[in-house]
């Protein structure tokens, strides 16, 4: 099978951490994530249960090689919370992975690398509780194909041990796999060859 790389770190779940200077406090909130559309709503949620909060800071990577990337100061000086908080993940090897940081705003002014401090220490604290697990990136097809094909299209999806949903069975069969990348290619090679399968990618 082909060596393509696969597998990247993110977090099982969501964990806190918490950082104190000069009477701020900065609550630093980590969470798996996979879309943007999910760090909306984290962020909309986040924002109404910490309403009288004076910021949300947060920064986020996705996907297997990370293209996906945001960070966030809102209205904290430029560059000193949102890069800080992605720092964190990136030192720490994750993608997939969302941080939030709540801050309550002392009365007295940290300057731009106190910020950058407690910014970088909450979102260290709150990734040192979390729990680090290793994902796979692939892909979801769709099967469609004659009853008499079963046999042929159970044969490669045993063989490659590709995890099956949305099965529906009959005259015509219809079923939803989950091909990680480094089995795509011999997978597409091997499905080609069965006449009555047609199959196509199921974007989310």
């Amino acid at each position: 099978m082909e060596q393509v790389p696969d597998t990247y770190k993110s977090i099982s779940a969501p964990s806190e951490g918490l950082f104190k200077d000069n009477g701020s406090r900065f609550i630093a909130l980590a969470w798996p994530v996979e879309s943007e559309a999910e760090v909306k709503g984290i962020m909309d949620s986040l924002k109404k249960k910490y309403h009288d909060a004076r910021h949300h800071c947060y920064a986020y990577r996705l996907g297997l090689d990370g293209a996906r990337f945001r960070a966030n100061d809102d209205g904290e000086p430029s560059s000193s919370a949102g890069r800080p908080i992605l720092g964190q993940i990136d030192s720490a090897g994750l993608s997939d992975t969302l941080v939030v940081v709540v801050r309550y705003f002392g009365g007295i002014k940290l300057g731009i690398p106190g910020l950058i401090r407690a910014y970088k220490t909450a979102t260290a604290d709150a990734l040192a509780h979390a729990e680090v697990v290793e994902k796979v990136a692939g892909e979801t097809w769709r099967l469609e194909f004659g009853y008499l094909s079963m046999n042929a299209v159970m044969k490669v999806v045993k063989d490659l041990g590709l995890p099956q949903s949305g099965q529906s069975f009959g005259e015509n069969c219809r079923m939803d796999v989950r091909v990680r990348l480094s089995a795509e290619k011999v997978f597409l090679d091997r499905i080609s060859e069965i006449s009555s399968c047609s199959f196509c990618k199921v974007w989310k």
